[in-house]
């Protein structure tokens, strides 16, 4: 079947845009469980085969930098040879990680450890930009539904990932490998069943067929209103994405061992993570309706205010209280949430068709970068400070949103003026 009969109309462009949800989401529900190891027993593994707090963050680092070349390369990987090959590649290379990192933790090699954190990432990199396979066949007025279906089915593997922590780590003792490597074998065969899903049945492509609709009006009318219109919502939806991320990642990473150093055990650290992560994913399908309804820049300024709300109750939670902490890392979760579906939104809204992927493989290796510079500095700041000062000053750089969409608002409204004097 040609690449035009999938689309020759509405009712068949909407038939495949629903199947290649349903493939992606259920490739989702693996590479969830997948994420969320590295988050739960990353930063654990590394204090105990480093022997230092002060360097616990390097995983979340390693892993995001793995994370940020991923990116780029499965976007340019897309660009070239669709959506399936890309996101086949990436998981691929994320089990592969996995895999390193038991070995590593086996053999006790710090050196091994640290490479295979690095390739690991690129299963977070390959989970993020599946959002984009959800909204290559939509228009403007649903982006922010579709990619908020994919990211609710994340929700399931990474909650359940964290929880399966002592389970998994029970069951890797009894092979005679290191209790917290055992969250990495799961990822490794969770990776390994997203890439094989979307091998098998991400059939047709559906950013090969994206190039063959019709483009959109704003990609043909006033150029260069839509030139301005690209580099606001570009320079927006990157910088909403990128704070958010680095915010994130940097008190998420060190939640665990401020947890473990006021006696909290891996059950409670483990439940902490996974409403995290539930607040991360879960609230989608509400912000996509957000994002489509009351626009981009509102769901992102609400990001940007959200984050500083969780840093003040992580700050001021008593140690003893793990109902503060989880609650501080819902919020946390939350802030991520809508500045990711909002930013991804800006992002998709601007980009051509014919350059896409590869525009949002750059952003999302700028994504990356700051989750990676989040992860470093997290340890550093807490080793030198606190873990309540990291959660502050996280807080309040999540506010630097604000500005840069506020620019996305000025350019739309010039361009609104400008189309009402022609």
């Amino acid at each position: 079947m040609t690449a035009t009969a999938y689309v020759d109309s509405p009712q068949a462009r909407e038939a495949l845009h629903r199947r290649t949800l349903k493939v992606v989401m259920a490739s989702q529900v693996f590479s969830g469980a997948g994420l969320a190891a590295g988050v739960t027993v990353g930063a654990l593994l590394a204090e105990d085969m480093l022997g230092t707090t002060s360097l616990s963050g390097l995983p979340a680092a390693l892993f995001t930098f793995g994370s940020a070349g991923a990116a780029l390369a499965v976007g340019r990987l897309s660009h070239r040879l669709g959506r399936r090959a890309g996101l086949t590649a990436g998981y691929a290379a994320g089990a592969l990680g996995g895999a390193g990192v038991v070995l590593a933790a086996v053999l006790d090699n710090v050196a091994l450890l640290l490479l295979s954190l690095l390739v690991y990432g690129a299963g977070t990199a390959t989970n993020l930009q599946a959002r984009y396979a959800g909204a290559d066949l939509v228009g403007a007025d649903r982006r922010g539904r579709a990619v908020s279906s994919v990211l609710v089915a994340t929700t399931l593997g990474a909650v359940a990932g964290p929880n399966l922590v002592t389970a998994t780590g029970r069951a890797a003792e009894r092979w005679s490998i290191p209790g917290l490597a055992g969250p990495f074998a799961l990822a490794t065969i969770a990776y390994g069943l997203a890439g094989t899903i979307l091998f098998l049945l991400l059939r047709p492509d559906p950013l090969q067929i994206s190039r063959t609709l019709p483009p959109e009006p704003a990609d043909t009318a006033n150029p260069p209103a839509q030139g301005r219109r690209f580099a606001g919502s570009v320079t927006a939806g990157a910088a909403t994405m990128v704070l958010t991320q680095l915010v994130m990642v940097a008190v998420m990473t060190m939640t665990p061992v401020h947890m473990k150093a006021h006696g909290h055990g891996l059950a409670a650290t483990g439940l902490v993570i996974a409403l995290h992560i539930a607040g991360m994913y879960l609230p989608s399908l509400v912000t996509g309706i957000l994002v489509d309804r009351i626009g981009r820049v509102p769901v992102a300024v609400a990001a940007g205010a959200t984050l500083l709300a969780a840093g003040i109750i992580s700050a001021a939670a008593p140690e003893h209280s793990v109902a503060l902490l989880a609650l501080a890392l819902i919020l946390l979760g939350l802030g991520w949430n809508l500045g990711l579906v909002s930013g991804t939104a800006m992002i998709t809204d601007a980009a051509p068709q014919a350059t896409r992927a590869k525009t949002q493989g750059a952003v999302d290796l700028c994504v990356a970068l700051a989750g990676a510079g989040g992860g470093i500095a997290s340890g550093l700041v807490v080793s030198a400070t606190s873990y309540a000062t990291l959660s502050i000053a996280g807080g309040i750089l999540a506010l630097g949103v604000i500005p840069f969409v506020a620019t996305q608002s000025r350019y739309h409204s010039t361009d609104e003026v400008q189309a009402g004097q022609g």
